[in-house]
């Protein structure tokens, strides 16, 4: 129960205050495995077999290689990075229809998902397909519900989602479109053939989830930030994209990257079984002080230039590094320039202690948007 307080009131700071005990550079966690927080010993472990064997962890046992892992991977991935143009415009409509104060992150899953709904699936999908699709935004599905009771209606709506898109499968092997339209034509593409139509919808569903949680709470973190260490009515002084950076940097999303080892192995003097938990913390890397220069500071200017930098796996590392890492990144900087490029934001709230849900979420904050007005010059 103590630790538990503690990890619920702050979780970076409780992960420091383990690295802080540890003499060996491996800490035990108190829910289970281990961490390697030593950030040398860390990046020998992100380059070493124990993390980069099998299969990803990501799809579960849903894809059986490796191999076609990467598939259906690197198939979503393109698709999104060809279609940044159509997201792009659906962006510009959904910030304009913003209203000039919203609560975070909400409004950031919202802005995200809405702007990604045609990519996810095309506008011609059957309407209580899309339905079930917008009910999952919010319905526990994409973030876990807090709350027993919302966590059992979750449920039932995923059943009603994924049995949905198990049908829309069947009607797309039997239909087949081409070129895909958007993500589950990329996964029906990727899977190997001798999937269950179920099984598809359910790599369709992880896609979903991966794609709306991490770039809106990211988003969040990114607008949280900014706007809590500027203040004035003057123009942001760093370009979206060095704030992006910053903010994954600062305040990753994904704050612990675990493996099972898959043999008998040692590792910085301890001994670990076949199917211990390993883990390397992306937060605790990125606020490694022999690696970065003020690295409890949020300093968006540091990317200004392309100088040496600490270890940096917002997206993981290696073979299993996030096929989608760099979409993602425009996704998000994308965003942040349609919020602010015509308008002034202010925060009330806000607490840059993260809520661990599905990750390092933002606890709810208020954003104000007064969008500037255009003077007779042509001048904003």
């Amino acid at each position: 129960m103590g630790y538990q307080r503690q990890y619920r009131n702050d979780s970076f700071a409780y992960l420091k205050r383990l690295r802080g005990r540890s003499a060996t550079g491996i800490v035990p966690l108190p829910w289970g495995g281990w961490c390697v927080s030593d950030a040398e010993m860390a990046q020998a472990l992100l380059r070493g077999p124990e993390f980069n064997s099998g299969r990803s962890g990501f799809f579960g046992d849903l894809l059986p290689t490796r191999s076609a892992q990467i598939e259906v991977g690197h198939a979503v991935r393109n698709l999104l990075r060809a279609h940044v143009p159509q997201y792009r415009e659906a962006l510009a409509a959904e910030v304009a229809r913003l209203p000039p104060t919203t609560q975070w992150p909400a409004t950031a899953t919202d802005l995200m998902y809405r702007s990604l709904a045609d990519l996810l699936l095309h506008p011609d999908t059957p309407t209580r397909v899309r339905r079930l699709m917008d009910r999952a935004v919010h319905g526990g599905i994409v973030f876990q519900a807090p709350r027993v009771w919302q966590r059992a209606r979750a449920e039932l709506l995923r059943a009603k989602f994924l049995a949905a898109l198990t049908e829309q499968v069947g009607h797309r092997r039997e239909n087949d479109a081409g070129e895909p339209r958007d993500v589950l034509d990329a996964v029906l593409g990727a899977c190997p053939d001798e999937l269950t139509a179920r099984t598809v919808a359910e790599v369709f569903l992880t896609m979903y989830r991966s794609i709306v949680a991490p770039v809106s709470a990211s988003l969040a973190w990114a607008v949280l930030l900014a706007f809590s260490h500027h203040t004035s009515d003057s123009p942001l002084p760093w370009q979206a994209d060095w704030i992006v950076r910053e903010a994954l940097r600062h305040r990753p999303m994904v704050w612990m990257v675990g493996r099972s080892v898959p043999r008998p192995t040692e590792f910085g003097g301890i001994p670990f079984q076949a199917g211990d938990t390993i883990s390397v913390s992306p937060y605790l890397l990125h606020h490694d002080e022999q690696g970065w220069t003020d690295c409890e500071e949020f300093r968006p200017e540091r990317w200004a230039q392309p100088a040496p930098h600490g270890p940096y796996i917002p997206f993981g590392a290696g073979p299993f590094t996030c096929a989608g890492a760099a979409v993602a990144h425009v996704l998000m900087t994308e965003a942040l320039t349609a919020l602010t490029g015509d308008a002034r934001l202010s925060i009330t709230g806000g607490d840059l202690r993260p809520a661990m849900i599905e990750g390092a979420v933002p606890r709810s904050f208020t954003v104000h948007r007064a969008v500037r007005q255009v003077h007779d010059t042509g001048r904003r």
